[in-house]
């Protein structure tokens, strides 16, 4: 599930070393941040927050496969 959202992040942003994915597992749940330069979370947050939304939903999916839950937080960046 990291690896699925490091690979949209890195394929939006216009600086790919910049993205960064933190993962926190409890039992069954999974709670991933994401963090990208300053210049690149409008791509990532997208408008109306459409594209960050997305990738919730894939990330979802992904982790219903597994059996598990998860969830994205886009963090600002430090």
């Amino acid at each position: 599930m990291k690896e699925l959202i490091e690979y949209i992040a890195r394929s939006l942003v216009d600086d790919p070393t910049q993205v960064q994915v933190n993962h926190e597992r409890g039992g069954n749940r999974t709670r991933l941040e994401l963090r990208v330069a300053k210049e690149d979370m409008g791509r990532v947050i997208g408008k109306g927050g459409r594209v960050a939304n997305s990738m919730r939903v894939l990330l979802r999916v992904a982790a219903a496969r597994e059996g598990k839950q998860a969830t994205l937080d886009v963090l600002e960046p430090k």
